[in-house]
């Protein structure tokens, strides 16, 4: 059975800075640990997500402009009002969430808004390739079955249509 709520595959280790964190810490950070987004979360409340600043943020916003990252910080650069998602969401919804926003990735806070992972659209593409070749694997499965039955009542051994000339 396939594990669709958010909270069976989604990342719990997430890269966080604050506000206040500049930008060329938060680039690093992204390289050090192989992101491409760290969640921006309150300083107060570190658990809090209110922001989320991608690899794209920091060229178009910093990059491009030929802005400093060492004198801008995530405040300054970070989508603000961040799309969160529930544990218990489901894939499916969440890739709804995705499309309708048109996000790459979904926060996810528990029922406080206190972060508890982030999911990316390769997460949600993996978990489905996944299924679809389980489901491939039991239609063709269920097919060699069939062949394989019928042959028994008519009495005769049937191999499969690759196998014949």
């Amino acid at each position: 059975m396939m594990a669709t709520q958010l909270r069976d595959f989604a990342t719990s280790i997430v890269a966080v800075v604050e506000p206040e964190t500049n930008a060329l810490t938060v680039a690093r950070l992204m390289r050090q640990h192989h992101v491409g987004a760290v969640v921006v979360v309150e300083a107060q409340e570190r658990s809090r997500p209110v922001g989320i600043v991608t690899d794209r943020d920091l060229v178009l916003e910093l990059i491009a402009e030929g802005l400093d990252p060492a004198v801008f910080t995530a405040g300054d650069i970070m989508s603000i009002n961040p799309v969160l998602a529930s544990p218990g969401m489901d894939a499916m919804d969440a890739v709804q969430l995705m499309s309708a926003h048109r996000l790459r990735r979904l926060i996810i806070a528990d029922e406080a808004d206190r972060l508890v992972g982030i999911v990316t659209m390769e997460d949600v593409l993996e978990l489905l390739t996944r299924e679809l070749a389980n489901l491939a694997t039991g239609v063709v499965g269920a097919r060699d079955r069939e062949v394989s039955e019928r042959g028994k009542v008519y009495g005769e051994t049937i191999g499969h249509p690759q196998d014949r000339v």
